[in-house]
């Protein structure tokens, strides 16, 4: 397409639910709660979802298929249940169903997406929203009417939950709005949504290229950061509670291979994108998490990144995505400039009020470089 095409538009109305169009949905009964809804839960183009009381500890994950409640199947798989109220720690290896405070009464032209926040991914707390007769994860089908909850697995440290913590975000859609390859090459072309080193070496398909970045940083040396196997308790709602170095090794220049990162497998990273990630007022976007045509490893367990991110015109600096990576099965080689993961834009179905980083919105990662969850100091 030549850079002077535009997207198709979309129908009027249709895309992401910006803060004021998700208030209007909770006035409405879309998403109810127990506890009410407050307002740190809203972000420019979600709301966080809580942890409610109930936690069951289970055999194996699972999805309920059509026809099947949630409840059904951990009544099938339960080993036991847990209570939240006073906190309860979740360990390493295990898998816990946790229901939700909110649930859903979607109307037929809307529906309803989730991902982890990104200080959850940046914890190797991995977790997925289920539904009553999904058949997907992180996927709530328009017009749904029930109960949400929350499979989640630490992976590298133990954490404390209670009732009330914030692991995941929902954003809800109307129509069908994400843009193809086509519209998204217009979009780089004429907005650098994504921006790299040359112009020229990107590429679309099913969302926009991201790759890794290993040269040092010039200020600190870092490459990136690499979890320490059998660390200490993290409590999720204690932010800026715990010395780094307990938690985490450095991963300098002198760690590489031949110029590239071995991924030992069962290890947990934190690195950097090459590129730096745009995204205007008026889109939203997610980063896929996994794609086996680019390596045998997962890039990125919270996916959502708001309107406004990296910014300039709002203020924000240059803004990398930071990348949660583990490897599979076997030890595997990135290198500098690979391609780990794609970007997707959708249109937002208004611009939200107050972007993601302006003043005042309490935003822990804009402007990031190699950043830590929020949970971390040096």
């Amino acid at each position: 397409m030549p850079a002077s095409a535009s997207p198709s538009p979309q129908p009027a109305g249709h895309g992401i639910l910006p803060q004021s169009q998700l208030s209007d949905a909770i006035a409405k009964g879309y998403i109810s709660a127990t506890p009410p809804i407050d307002a740190q839960q809203m972000q420019p183009a979600s709301i966080d979802l809580r942890l409610g009381r109930r936690c069951w500890r289970i055999q194996a994950s699972f999805l309920p298929g059509h026809g099947q409640t949630v409840q059904d199947k951990i009544d099938a798989f339960a080993m036991y249940e847990m209570d939240l109220s006073d906190g309860a720690v979740l360990e390493t290896g295990s898998v816990y169903v946790v229901e939700l405070c909110e649930s859903l009464d979607l109307p037929e032209d809307i529906s309803a997406l989730a991902n982890p926040k990104s200080s959850t991914g940046r914890l190797d707390v991995f977790t997925r929203l289920i539904s009553d007769g999904c058949a997907e994860f992180e996927s709530v089908a328009a017009g749904y009417s029930g109960p949400l909850y929350a499979e989640i697995s630490p992976r590298t440290f133990a954490v404390k939950l209670r009732t009330g913590s914030r692991l995941s975000q929902l954003r809800l859609r109307r129509g069908t709005a994400q843009l193809d390859d086509m519209a998204l090459e217009a979009l780089q072309q004429q907005k650098q949504l994504v921006r790299y080193d040359n112009p020229a070496v990107y590429s679309i398909r099913d969302g926009i290229s991201l790759s890794v970045n290993l040269v040092p940083d010039p200020k600190t040396g870092l490459v990136g950061w690499r979890a320490r196997k059998h660390a200490a308790l993290i409590d999720v709602d204690r932010v800026g509670a715990y010395q780094a170095h307990r938690f985490w090794e450095a991963v300098r220049a002198e760690d590489l291979a031949q110029g590239g990162l071995i991924l030992n497998p069962d290890e947990f990273y934190i690195l950097a994108s090459r590129e730096f990630v745009h995204v205007p007022p008026d889109m939203a976007a997610e980063m896929r998490a996994y794609d086996t045509a680019v390596g045998e490893f997962r890039a990125h367990y919270a996916g959502f990144f708001d309107p406004g991110f990296g910014c300039e015109e709002i203020g924000a600096q240059p803004t990398r995505a930071v990348l949660e990576v583990r490897s599979h099965d076997v030890p595997f080689v990135i290198e500098q400039a690979q391609t780990v993961c794609r970007l997707v834009y959708e249109p937002m179905a208004a611009v939200p009020d107050q972007l993601y980083g302006a003043a005042g919105s309490g935003s822990n990662y804009q402007s990031q470089g190699l950043k830590l969850a929020k949970h971390f100091i040096d």
